[in-house]
């Protein structure tokens, strides 16, 4: 039977800020390593009854649609079907309306249901867990992973577990979710030895999904089939019926369905699958820090770092040298916008900053100095009374969309690589340390035609700069505005 992947990536991880932010979340970033946490999940399976799941499906919402088809990508996904929400429902509706796709056409494969924001150290403890839980979801099982608790955690939900199934390596019965717990019962829970993190990874075919979710929330399988029946293709996404999905109550996969097997066998056998591969949800900067390497003093760093005495912190450069000198227990976040400095023991607490930044109306929870688009990026490097600089990246082939602006001009200077500018009615190239004019008003666009990436900086002048002032023509990425 086919096993198809199935990643979910509509969080936003507050408690990460400030690298994490809303139109660039953690998902996205490359926290662990060279390759971002969406990136680390789509390479789970490699090597696992073959190759990459080319036909892997993403279900995302709009705004970062671009960003994971470009990462994806880089990782030869290419062909990877990206199903874009109009709003965030939770897991339970992302769940059916990926089924829905899978479904289409009468094929009912296995799904691989994961985040795409956890960390799995272990890949091969991990596959091994996916072998057994195939075979079981292949009968129809519901099958959720148990992370084999380390330590008395009161951060995670549980799962309580009950008889070893016959026959099964280390394979139980799923007896019921409990919340959260408090310090106490964490550590009664872990000397029982029934009870497990909850990971939120879960493996289904999907007719058996598509069942479970009509039987215990029809109002979302209703409102799912009718958004998977209005669904249309563009490019490498998938556009379900907008209004349709609107009207879809949000619920988790664990509340909608998981959580009542024990007591409505008629759903289907809910299983656990124990998993042991350093897993971990990265739900604070602490957690990252956990599952960092370190030195022989316990201090974790990602970019430019120096320590100088000092023990267990962590430290996350993005732009510049940053020096932590006799700290212990501390986490260092630098961006190029933001630094946030916190004791390891307190990381949750970051999650009030971003509160707080959104109530006084700051923009630095929403996205960072350098912001991507379809066509590149670009970073705003500079900004003052009338006036704002910009480095500006068009990727080979990439074309910006045809545009106008009321309240500003701008200057051009080519840095890297050709320009091709449409300017009013004038179509001309632009090579390496050549500039050009767009007067408030004039139609413009900005294009790549070389096989390198096109590197200008753009300096704005006017009474009003913000990226609300656009209006397009033309637009090969469909957006409007």
């Amino acid at each position: 039977m086919a096993l198809k992947t199935v990643i979910l990536s509509g969080g936003s991880g507050t408690r990460l800020w400030p690298a994490s932010r809303e139109s660039y979340p953690k998902q996205l970033l490359p926290l662990t390593g060279e390759r971002s946490l969406l990136q680390e999940t789509a390479l789970r399976l490699q090597g696992y009854a073959g190759d990459l799941d080319p036909q892997a499906l993403v279900v995302s919402n709009e705004e970062y649609r671009f960003i994971i088809a470009e990462q994806l990508r880089q990782l030869g996904v290419s062909a990877a079907r990206i199903i874009l929400e109009p709003v965030g429902r939770n897991t339970a509706p992302a769940l059916t309306l990926a089924a829905h796709v899978a479904h289409a056409g009468g094929d009912d494969p296995v799904l691989l249901v994961m985040p795409a924001d956890h960390v799995i150290g272990d890949i091969a403890a991990f596959q091994r867990a996916i072998a057994a839980g195939e075979s079981k979801a292949a009968e129809g099982a519901l099958v959720t992973f148990g992370i084999v608790p380390e330590r008395p955690e009161t951060g995670y939900g549980y799962i309580r577990t009950g008889e070893q199934l016959a026959g099964e390596d280390g394979v139980r019965k799923l007896v019921e979710f409990v919340e959260k717990p408090d310090a106490e019962t964490a550590a009664r829970y872990l000397a029982s030895g029934e009870y497990f993190w909850n990971s939120g990874i879960f493996m289904i075919k999907a007719s058996v999904w598509l069942r479970a979710i009509a039987q215990c929330r029809p109002d979302i399988a209703a409102a799912c089939a009718k958004a998977a029946q209005g669904c249309s293709s563009d490019a490498d996404f998938l556009r379900v019926d907008a209004e349709a999905f609107r009207a879809c109550p949000a619920d988790s996969i664990d509340y909608a369905v998981m959580e009542r097997l024990p007591a409505a066998p008629e759903l289907g056998q809910g299983v656990v699958v124990p998993l042991s591969a350093g897993w971990s949800d990265v739900g604070a900067w602490d957690a990252l820090w956990a599952v960092s390497p370190k030195d022989e003093a316990g201090n974790a760093a990602h970019g430019e770092v120096i320590f100088e005495g000092g023990r267990n912190n962590l430290v996350h450069a993005s732009h510049r040298l940053v020096a932590a000198v006799g700290c212990e227990d501390i986490v260092v976040v630098e961006t190029a916008d933001a630094v946030m400095v916190a004791d390891k023991r307190h990381t949750q607490d970051v999650k009030k900053v971003v509160e707080r930044l959104k109530a006084e109306g700051r923009t630095l929870t929403q996205s960072h100095r350098k912001v991507y688009r379809p066509w590149g990026w670009y970073d705003s490097i500079d900004a003052g009374e009338r006036f704002q600089v910009k480095r500006i990246v068009v990727n080979p082939g990439a074309t910006l969309s045809l545009q106008m602006h009321h309240h500003r001009a701008e200057h051009w200077i080519v840095v890297r690589g050709t320009a091709e500018v449409t300017c009013g009615e004038r179509v001309f190239l632009l090579g390496e340390n050549e500039s050009t004019y767009i007067p408030l008003g004039q139609r413009h666009r900005l294009a790549n035609p070389g096989k390198v990436a096109l590197e200008i900086v753009e300096v704005q002048s006017g009474s009003y700069l913000g990226e609300d002032d656009i209006v397009r023509f033309e637009d090969v990425y469909g957006r409007g505005g």
